[in-house]
């Protein structure tokens, strides 16, 4: 099929979107963010003010998921809000995009006024990156605050649903802090909690450790959930369960396991040889001890589980070829690595 071009007739009462907002941040933006975030730009350019309550009607969508999708586009670096001192949103400003590589620029340009509007529970300042992930000691207030939202409550009945239990408050106040918090929309909680019971684990702690380890990695919708488990569900906790480990991945343990996959090029039998030989050798530092493993037989060449024999049987020859060392542990076949060696310069760090 041939390439199309497109023509553009009026070039008045037009609103421009920079390439770089459709190049860097359209993909990993959901449809409500990516709506008002264009809707503001047009308001800006038309020199327009707006309010929560307007934005909210216009796109049928509540206050609160108003909010959810500014403080998103905040955390991206392309606008800031302004706050009263009753914490109501007076003002956003529409930043410059950061040059490539350089911090964004600290200057706002042009902003969107915004009508004051009643007070809304869900407007508090965005955390800095350290605090956003310490879930808050929510008062009763606020959970009753909180499970008197129509959507909310809908929320609720469907995770107790799932989890075939009614919740208690501190379990409540696990679905706020990653409703509140973390940002989630309502169907992003729902497809967190289908996603966790479909795998048994119906502990809210759990399922708190699987929503923080999303909003670490940018998951703000459903797909993008379904296509990150997709990609590394089966071989991250094939390798995770190798390592002897059950818990839910950490970015630095997916960022080895990216490393050992992507970068080395291995396939998950070189990589469970390596595994089985950590696992013998230590209980600890076990993703740094595979990880010098892997390395060192990267270095070496090896692509594959055979290549592993053979760099062994070709260690053995040169140990052979050395004059012999009294041990009486000698009758035993010898490992390519000084393992003790090895662990006490992991455990030194």
């Amino acid at each position: 099929m041939s390439r199309l071009t497109i023509y553009q007739d009026n070039y008045i009462n037009s609103t421009v979107i920079s390439n770089r907002f459709i190049d860097e941040y359209m993909e990993a933006a959901n449809d409500a963010q990516l709506k008002i975030y264009l809707y503001l730009i047009r308001m800006m350019s038309a020199r327009l003010s707006t309010s929560i309550s307007d934005i909210a009607d216009k796109f049928n969508y509540t206050e609160k998921d108003v909010m959810r999708a500014l403080k998103y586009w905040e955390k991206q670096r392309l606008l800031a809000l302004e706050y009263d001192e009753n914490k109501n949103v007076t003002g956003i400003h529409l930043m410059d995009f950061a040059p490539f590589s350089i911090a964004p620029a600290a200057a706002p340009v042009p902003s969107v006024s915004v009508t004051t509007a009643p007070p809304l529970a869900s407007v508090v300042p965005i955390s800095t990156k350290e605090n956003t992930y310490v879930k808050p000691n929510y008062t009763l207030d606020e959970l009753k605050a909180f499970k008197s939202d129509e959507a909310t409550s809908r929320l609720l009945f469907i995770t107790e649903q799932y989890l075939k239990k009614t919740l208690s408050p501190n379990e409540v106040r696990t679905i706020l802090f990653i409703s509140d918090k973390l940002g989630f929309s309502e169907d992003l909680i729902d497809y967190l909690i289908q996603y966790c019971v479909d795998r048994d684990k119906k502990d809210l702690r759990y399922i708190e450790k699987v929503a923080i380890s999303w909003a670490q990695q940018g998951i703000t919708t459903p797909k993008q959930a379904a296509r990150l488990a997709d990609k590394y569900e089966k071989s991250v906790y094939e390798i995770m369960k190798a390592l002897g480990k059950n818990s839910v991945p950490t970015q630095t343990e997916v960022s080895y396991i990216m490393r050992w996959t992507k970068e080395y090029g291995f396939t998950t039998d070189v990589i469970f040889a390596a595994c089985e030989r950590t696992v013998l050798a230590t209980d600890k530092h076990r993703f740094e001890y595979a990880d010098s493993i892997l390395n060192n037989w990267y270095k070496a060449g090896v692509h594959h589980a055979n290549d592993i024999q053979s760099l062994d049987e070709h260690y053995q020859k040169t140990r052979a070829s050395k004059p012999a060392v009294s041990n009486k542990f000698n009758q035993f076949k010898q490992n390519t690595y000084d393992f003790e060696t090895l662990e006490q310069e992991l455990l030194s760090n």
